[in-house]
This record gives C-alpha cells, structure tokens and sequence, in this order.
C-alpha cells in the first residue's frame, strides 16, 4: 500500500482512509505492507499519530524531499522539479524499497492512493517491472487538485493521470460524481468494468466513549461547530456571515442566542476582519486546530454542526461528512444541491441544506434550523443509511476488488503457461 499521507503525517485527514484500509483488510486474508515517506517530508506531524498504526502493520519509509522546504532558494523552486508534484523525490528510493518488499513478502497486489501523484507513479512502475496488479485509488479527481500556478506540475499529472486509467487493473473513486467524470473522459475503462466507487467512511472504534451530549442549560447559547479548512474558491463562509449577521441586525438573534465554532478554518486572520467588520467577533468563534479525538468530542457535545462545500466540489465529499454522520447531531449544511454531498445527505436524511452563496436563503433557512434546534424537533439521521459507511465496509470493498484483481491476474497466468 504506497500512501505518502501517513502517521505521523498531520496534513489533514487524508490518512485515514488508509489507516482504515490497513486496520480492517486483515479481517478479509489480506495482511497489509505499507510503504511511505521519511517523517522529514512532512510539513506537519504529530507523533501521537503513530499510535493510530495497527501493532501487525509493517510500515516502511523511504526518503523523500519537499521541493518547497528542501529545494527552494529564498522561497523559490524550480518548477520542473515539482513533476509530477512537489515530492517528485520519493519515486527513486520508495521503487527501489517497493522491489525489495515485493520480493521479501511476496506481494500480490499493489494499491496506490492520489492526490499525492508521485505514490501512483512508484505504483506504475513496480507494475510494469513485477506484473503484480494494481489498484489505483483517488481520494480526490486530478483536475481539481493540481496546482494551476505550476504549469510543469499540472502537465505531469495530466500525464500521470492517463498511465494510471491506461494500465491500473482498478481505479477506485470516492464518490459516485468523480467516477462519472472518468467515465466520460476514460470511456473504454468504464466499459471494461476497472472503475468503483468506495466512499470514504468512519472508524467506530473513535466513537467509543465520547462525551454524552449534555441537556442544554437554560440560557446557554445554542452551540454550532465547523472543523476544518475554509477557503474563498469551494467553501467561502462569508455569504452565511452575512446571513448571521442579517439575523442579527433584524433582532431575529442576539449574541447570547448561539456560539459559532470554526475549529482550525485556516484562515483566521482573514476571517477575523469579516467578523468584525459584521459585528459577529462575539457570536462567532475562530478555534485553533485540535487533535481528531478532541474535534470529535467538540462535535458530539455540540447542539448542530455546520458544512460547507460548493459547486466546484460537485465530486467530492469531505471525509468530515461521515463523522458528522456518525456523530448524530443535526446538521446546516452549506452545499451545492447537484452536488455528491448534498445526495449523501439526501440519502441519510442527516440534514437543512441550502446553497452556499445564496445569503438570503441563508437567513431564511438558518432562523428555522435555529427555531428547530430550540425546539427539540431538528432532524436526525436515519442509523441504518449511516453504517453503511463504516471504514470496516469500506475495507469489505476493497478486499472484494483485491479478490477478484487476484483471480484475474492468476487466471492469465494460468493461459499464459497453458
């Protein structure tokens, strides 16, 4: 399993997929090998990560060089050395490394996981070079992911991109949206069955043991909380500011009424000037990253949570939604309506939606979330949709793809001395 996010990596969520992948495929006889990058490539770790790797799972490193910290001179790169991105590095050591445990452990199969391009391409290569199978795994689709102020990034990925839906046995999509976008542009790996869906998931055993939802004092403000990035191009918060603040002026809302929590947004100082120039700096919180288990008792001790994800994220699904789901709470979600989130939510019966950019909707909708809220009478989830997308089911998937790549590949092998 070559995946560059990985513990102690702290860049988000992204390495939970594969933490879920790694912890549930033994339950399937498949005994997970995974290679990634030297701590020093990450901007970001925290060693209590380590403690999430399963004490069965071999974990190797191999050296990998950031181009923005390690190779930039007064804060510039060439860009040709971000080819296919900025880690392009890992490639030489981690093909090297990747022969030497495929022999070691007799692998089988070979899984890769983007939107780290370089893992795919390590994966390419161990692929033509040992004829193992190889199952190619986007967490996000290429085009809304590369980086469009470096021309030589943004062609080497498109590059990439077609070896991988040229030579992949599987490629495997997180939402049904991204896999229908390849299907147009990659029509004969649609037709010849390589493409799946396996949504991003929950790991229950985080939610053992979470704080119990305490009954909300009288007077105490009603609690909304947001955890992760916000950025002005997919997840702009400004147009609900502006519907806070509309709610508020009309005195619909006073400042005691409700508390809202942004919890590691990203971009606080920005925000922080839109907050008072509206005169929401009492009424809504900008809150300093937190560790998964403190975000996740945050939520569950929440009256509602809050999403945001706009039309340019139509294919996506952030891996947030799914402990949203889990964690219960009634949600106010910000979402374009043609959007795969929004379907989820749909599906789940999890939440208010309404477009993201659309203030006065905005207001609307959020005085009766808020009115619901106060009322006992805020819609829940149905539990049954909800377990369906567990990380275990999503390793259950995989573990199908692996089974059936697996007999393929032994079955051509088979013809093949014949």
């Amino acid at each position: 399993m070559i995946a560059f996010h990985f513990p102690p990596a702290a860049m988000g969520s992204g390495h939970l997929r594969t933490l879920g992948f790694v912890r549930h495929l033994p339950s399937f006889g498949w005994q997970p090998v995974v290679l990634s990058a030297n701590e020093t490539a990450y901007p970001r770790v925290q060693a209590a990560n380590n403690q999430l790797i399963p004490a069965d799972c071999e974990v190797h490193r191999a050296l990998a060089l950031d181009v923005r910290r390690h190779l930039a001179v007064n804060g510039k790169y060439f860009g040709f050395l971000a080819q296919p991105d900025g880690w392009a590095s890992w490639w030489f050591a981690a093909v090297a490394k990747g022969l030497l445990l495929i022999r070691r452990h007799h692998i089988d199969a070979i899984w890769s996981t983007y939107p780290i391009m370089t893992a795919h391409s390590i994966a390419h290569t161990l692929n033509r070079w040992t004829r193992r199978p190889w199952l190619a795994d986007f967490r996000d689709p290429v085009k809304s992911s590369v980086e469009a102020e470096n021309p030589f990034s943004v062609a080497a990925q498109q590059r990439a991109e077609q070896r991988v839906m040229a030579r992949a046995q599987r490629v495997v999509f997180t939402t049904p949206g991204a896999m229908r976008s390849y299907a147009e542009r990659f029509p004969s790996a649609f037709r010849d069955g390589r493409l799946s869906v396996i949504p991003n998931g929950f790991e229950e055993s985080a939610f053992v043991d979470l704080p119990a939802v305490a009954m909300r004092e009288p007077g105490r403000p009603l609690r909304m909380v947001h955890s992760g990035l916000l950025y002005s191009d997919g997840r702009n918060p400004v147009p609900f500011f502006e519907a806070l603040a509309g709610l508020k002026n009309s005195g619909v809302l006073a400042d005691g009424d409700v508390e809202i929590v942004l919890r590691a947004c990203g971009s606080e100082s920005r925000y922080a000037v839109d907050l008072r120039r509206l005169g929401l700096d009492r009424m809504v919180k900008l809150a300093p990253p937190v560790s998964n288990r403190d975000a996740l008792c945050e939520q569950a001790q929440a009256d509602a949570l809050l999403l945001f994800q706009g039309r340019k994220f139509d294919g996506q699904i952030p891996a947030k939604v799914y402990e949203y789901l889990r964690i219960g709470q009634p949600i106010f979600a910000l979402v374009s309506e043609s959007g795969d989130t929004a379907a989820l939510l749909r599906e789940t019966g999890a939440a208010t939606a309404v477009a993201m950019d659309d203030t006065n909707a905005i207001r609307e909708q959020l005085a009766r979330f808020i009115n619901a809220l106060r009322e006992g009478r805020a819609s829940k989830m149905d539990r049954n949709a909800v377990q369906r997308y567990s990380r275990f089911e999503g390793a259950a998937a995989l573990a199908g793809l692996l089974d059936a790549t697996e007999k393929i590949g032994r079955d051509k092998t088979q013809v093949a001395m014949g």
